[in-house]
């Protein structure tokens, strides 16, 4: 099935309900429709490759966009515009598009225009009479779709193959396991060049006809005035978005009163920021996980499945089996190893990179994700980390959320992130790096004390840093990775 005919047949069966809320107003879903219809007919002779790249903020200019290319039969590559300008250009020239598709507001805030054979602003295209009526391509499961990139262990992105078969898998996964109805409205700021917002915030409601409300930058006020205007059912963001939530001093639970579905993921939800919210506003936030090889939704603790720090069960059609890395042997419940997955949702592999891809995939088409974890007796998993970012204290094995979630519970501190430093007698030692909640002083002494009492002596830090704001991706999640650099730089 492809991705684009349900969404196209949802525009014709209900052409004048509100479709999609953003920055720039609210668009009925006709409008998206005739909106994808003029920028495939201004794409039609021009983009000569079978990839086009899409630029964007987060809004409904990228569904028109991109259903604009599948109607072409394209593959739509999302870029990520705040990726370092080197990293940028290298994804252009990898995916090899001749065109990008973007608004002269998204290169006017990155201060440069990227190079590529065309690049086409939406805001200068003529979108007055009607486009000419096109029937739009169809696409098999195996058809490419979308390549989103990711960081490689290189530095160098990866393209991540994923087929109209994924997505679409994907998103009636998640609609099995959920059903929402068109009485739904989801909320989100997640940027669509990302898995998460693209898939669950973007093609998901698009398909099935919930309304959709986007704003392109997470300012906390905002999200809560869009709370308070559209009543949203459901709510995606990730942890350190809640975190800054919590920062409204004049936020109620009436402003979250209407929330069925509140959902978090991207890395792991800190016990302070899931205690502190249910406190103050009496809603339980669940955990999802997945990743962008999955595209992406594997698993979702639904509200009446709250387990802490479970991310729920499997989605149908989705095998999880844990794996012990070192013999490759499936482990019993409640015990730790990787986590592997397989479904119709898992990609094709990564573009150009058959040694990567096969790392990555086993031969009878298990996902390896590189992620430890447990399944309990019931199915429910639970990630305890990476595997490249566990820490061997003198021949223990430690996973640095273990030590974040006791930092992040002292009152003075924001968040934390936790990495390794050489030791020669225990092999490893932890060094935290905290950032401070505002107004908050930094007590070295009492911060250890607070660690001595909630962890074993060989996971207390060895030395805490303190940072302005922790290094995080555009998605908000802490990157160990420049931690990991800082710590190099001042050893």
């Amino acid at each position: 099935m492809s991705v684009h005919w349900p969404i196209l047949r949802r525009c014709l069966m209900s052409p004048g309900r509100i479709a999609t809320v953003d920055d720039r107003g609210q668009r009925k879903a006709a409008e998206l429709l005739v909106g994808a219809m003029y920028i495939a007919e201004y794409l039609a002779p021009r983009c000569k490759t079978k990839t086009v790249a899409m630029m964007l903020p987060t809004g409904a200019a990228f569904p028109v966009a991109a259903l604009a290319g599948w109607m072409l039969g394209k593959t739509v590559v999302p870029l990520n515009y705040l990726l370092k300008r080197e990293e940028l250009q290298y994804v252009i020239d990898d995916c090899g598009t001749d065109t990008i598709v973007t608004a002269q507001p998204m290169l006017d805030f990155m201060g440069y225009t990227p190079r590529a054979e065309r690049v086409i602003t939406l805001d200068t295209l003529s979108f007055s009479g009607m486009p000419e009526p096109r029937w739009p391509a169809t696409a098999s499961d195996d058809d490419l779709a979308v390549m989103l990139y990711t960081s490689g262990t290189s530095g160098r992105p990866k393209g991540v193959m994923l087929t109209h078969g994924n997505i679409a898998a994907n998103i009636q996964q998640i609609q099995d396991f959920v059903h929402f109805t068109p009485q739904d409205v989801m909320l989100g700021v997640l940027p669509q060049f990302h898995s998460f917002g693209m898939t669950v915030l973007t093609l998901l409601p698009l398909t099935f006809g919930l309304k959709a409300v986007y704003t392109a930058r997470f300012v906390p006020q905002k999200i809560v005035k869009l709370m308070r205007d559209h009543r949203p059912t459901i709510f995606v963001a990730i942890p350190s978005m809640y975190a800054a939530l919590l920062s409204i001093k004049d936020a109620t639970p009436e402003d979250f009163a209407s929330l069925k579905f509140i959902v978090s993921g991207g890395e792991p939800l800190p016990d302070a920021v899931a205690t502190r919210f249910y406190e103050r506003f009496g809603k339980r936030i669940n955990e999802g996980y997945g990743l962008t090889e999955s595209s992406p939704v594997t698993n979702w603790c639904r509200p009446d499945e709250h387990r802490p720090h479970s991310v729920g069960r499997a989605l149908p059609r989705i095998i999880e089996r844990i794996v012990d890395p070192a013999t490759g042997r499936d482990m019993p419940p409640n015990a730790d190893g990787e986590v592997w997955i397989k479904g119709p949702n898992i990609m094709r592999g990564y573009y150009g990179l058959p040694a990567e891809t096969a790392k990555a995939l086993s031969p009878d088409g298990y996902l390896r994700t590189g992620d430890m974890g447990r399944l309990d007796p019931d199915g429910h998993l639970y990630i305890t980390g990476r595997i490249k970012e566990m820490l061997i204290i003198g021949g223990e094995n430690v996973f640095p959320r273990e030590i974040e979630e006791v930092l992040d519970r002292h009152p003075s501190i924001n968040a934390s992130g936790v990495v390794g430093l050489h030791d020669h007698m225990r092999g490893e030692v932890p060094v935290a790096f905290v950032e401070l909640r505002e107004g908050e002083a930094f007590d070295r002494q009492s911060v250890l004390n607070h660690c001595r009492a909630n962890l074993a002596g060989y996971k207390v830090p060895a030395e805490i840093r303190v940072l302005e704001q922790l290094p995080r991706n555009p998605t908000g999640k802490i990157m160990r990775r420049e931690l990991k650099a800082m710590l190099a730089q001042k050893s």
